[in-house]
């Protein structure tokens, strides 16, 4: 059962995954290897480079994010940061989400799984989006 869990948990993540790096990148401007370090720590999913620079490339081509190489560091960095259109966007999505939960609450699934990080422990839909706005 936690292995059909763990794979629910991971399909989730891959629908909202734009949505979340949208959110870190409200947060602070990041690079992809931060981003990645960031979902694995917060979410306790890895999504590798092969997933996420791709998907990077898309937001940025949507003009959702907006990149700008850092010289300053012994290698250089692409920084990806929340662009206006970005902005409106996670908005939009927030508002989706939280009607989603609210659904999910009426017919009853008023308690959501996590993740391994969380113990085990089960949360509301509502934690669930507070958890996913925090940095």
């Amino acid at each position: 059962m936690r292995q059909k869990l763990r794979e629910v948990q991971v399909k989730l993540m891959r629908g909202l995954l734009d949505l979340v790096i949208l959110q870190f990148l409200k947060v602070e401007p990041m690079h992809g290897y931060h981003i990645i370090t960031s979902i694995r720590k917060n979410f306790g999913v890895y999504f590798g480079p092969s997933t996420i620079y791709p998907l990077l490339s898309l937001l940025e081509e949507k003009g959702y994010i907006k990149s700008q190489w850092d010289l300053g560091n012994d290698r250089p960095r692409k920084v990806y940061s929340l662009t206006h259109d970005g902005q409106s966007l996670l908005n939009g999505t927030e508002e989706s989400l939280n009607h989603i939960c609210r659904r999910l609450n009426s017919i009853g699934l008023n308690r959501l799984y996590l993740n391994g990080n969380n113990n085990g422990i089960l949360k509301s839909p509502n934690a669930c989006l507070k958890d996913l706005k925090k940095p």
